[in-house]
């Protein structure tokens, strides 16, 4: 008997035959066996949460979801150390865990984490290919453990040696072929569980903001952070956000502190927020990203950073120190408008300068729940309130030039669909970046979601239209992206060695049959 799909805020919705919740790799397996013979197909998700590409929603209808938030143990948690910087760990571990975990028995140590919230799965997140703040995730993760759709126990790397092998966790390449990657963005099998790469922290870690002085500067702007990151000037992803990014992510805490710290009503804190945020962020693009290592070592990269953009844009180090001392100023003069207004910027931005150097914050999505009316809820029940959410996320070349055409192009498409982008250029490697892009709507409203769906497809063919294809994809727009090609068939071939019965994700980066 099928079941309606519960709400996602992409607005696309399928049926389902039922939910699983395994606890182990062992019941995995046994699931799998289970619907071999009936070729009744299933979606394993991690927690669900993987919001504006299809969160819990399949691609195909009528699956049985495999919940994996029930296998959320770190399985080698006493063997973590300075020296062992590895976290072997199953699909439900969250982001929180794995952030308390470290601060109370391994704080020398931290990881990749993404703006993503709290409770969203890392193994979720790395295998469908997500950015965090110091990479990209899937350069984080091996050794995997996979129940293919056969129903066998596959190991990847040097684990197919066995737990207890001294190579199982710490080398990540084996030996012959490397099978680690048909298992991202792919649905040969279900992971249940993987090593992690755990980050030393460094004894200095600042934060560096850089605002673009003149709009006309953005190709050059792009370009001078990329030799920094070539250089290992910049230790981090740089996030460079448009203002709609900017100023939306400051909307929510910026009105808290109005309403909290000076008593104001909720509809004169949000007046009186739209006009602090333009004070505080007038600017029409802005970069943050971190700059680590020794005392010296960070001085000499804020110098060269300063000497190399200082010209076109504004550079800021900010420190727990900086902050602190700067809202304590103008906390105590809030009763100024500008001390108030700078006092409601450092409020919000402490989280976010936290997310930079390692620590996960509900913050984007807390953002997004008081946008739509509902702050009353927890993070993780985004699906639950009228939020409508749509990301179209092209890679790009690490060209400012050729970065601004594209734009440009898609601010025109969604201009003419009545939308505004909230974007943000990622520089993820030292020769690529990716675009982070969503349309909001209010899915409460009749006909926004199809409006947004057809701005999402138009900014799709742009996207195509500059030989770029998206690097991490809808569950919805799985038919746009997956097209009829020898490179396709060659995946749809792969399938059939590991999951010759397509039962596990069907549709899911992949031809369907």
């Amino acid at each position: 008997m099928t079941v309606a799909h519960p709400e996602n805020v992409t607005g696309s919705t399928q049926t389902l035959a039922g939910i699983l919740y395994p606890t182990s790799a062992e019941e995995v397996v046994d699931i799998v066996l289970s619907h071999r013979l009936p070729r009744s197909p299933l979606y394993p998700i991690s927690h669900g949460l993987n919001w504006g590409y299809g969160s819990r929603s399949p691609v195909t209808a009528d699956n049985t979801v495999v919940d994996l938030s029930r296998m959320n143990r770190i399985l080698n948690a006493n063997e973590i150390s300075l020296d062992n910087p590895i976290a072997l760990i199953e699909p439900g571990v969250t982001q929180a865990q794995l952030s308390v975990f470290l601060a109370e028995h391994c704080p020398e140590l931290t990881f990749n984490v993404t703006g993503a919230g709290c409770d969203t799965s890392i193994l979720g997140n790395a295998l469908d290919r997500g950015v965090g703040y110091f990479g990209p995730r899937k350069e984080d993760l091996f050794g995997l453990e996979v129940v293919t759709g056969t129903g066998e126990i596959l190991r990847t790397g040097f684990r197919r040696l066995g737990e207890e092998s001294p190579l199982a966790h710490c080398h990540p390449y084996g030996l012959g072929p490397m099978l680690d990657g048909l298992f991202f963005q792919g649905n040969f099998g279900i992971v249940t569980s993987a090593c992690f790469r755990l980050i030393p922290r460094r004894p200095k870690e600042v934060a560096v903001s850089m605002a673009l002085r003149d709009v006309r500067f953005l190709a050059e702007f792009i370009d001078q952070l990329a030799r920094l990151k070539r250089d290992g000037l910049l230790t981090s992803v740089t996030h460079i956000g448009n203002k709609a990014r900017t100023q939306s992510t400051l909307a929510y805490g910026v009105t808290r502190y109005l309403e909290k710290e000076c008593g104001y009503t909720p509809e004169r804190a949000i007046a009186e927020a739209a006009k602090a945020i333009d004070l505080v962020a007038p600017d029409e693009w802005a970069s943050l990203a971190a700059v680590t290592g020794n005392a010296g070592q960070v001085r000499a990269a804020i110098r060269e950073i300063r000497q190399r953009v200082g010209r076109i844009a504004r550079v800021m180090v900010i420190t727990d120190t900086l902050l602190d001392v700067g809202y304590a100023v103008t906390h105590a003069f809030r009763f100024i408008s500008f001390a108030r207004a700078n006092a409601a910027a450092i409020h919000s931005i402490r989280p976010l300068h936290a997310l930079a150097l390692g620590v996960p914050t509900d913050v984007p999505i807390d953002n997004l729940l008081w946008k739509f009316g509902r702050a009353d809820l927890p993070a993780k029940a985004l699906d639950e309130s009228p939020c409508g959410l749509l990301f179209v996320n092209p890679a790009l070349p690490l060209n400012g030039k050729a970065v601004v055409a594209v734009v440009d192009e898609l601010q025109v498409v969604a201009e003419g669909h009545g939308h505004k982008l909230y974007m943000t250029l990622n520089i993820e490697t030292s020769t690529s970046m990716v675009a982070v892009i969503n349309l909001l709507f209010d899915r409460s409203q009749p006909g926004e979601i199809e409006r947004a769906h057809r701005c999402a497809d138009d900014m799709l063919a742009c996207i195509r239209r500059h030989g770029l294809e998206p690097y991490r994809a809808r569950a919805d727009m799985m038919k746009d992206v997956v097209t009829d090609n020898e490179y396709w068939r060659t995946i749809r071939r792969l399938k059939d060695v590991f999951d010759p019965d397509n039962i596990i994700a069907p549709g899911r980066y992949n031809l369907p049959t």
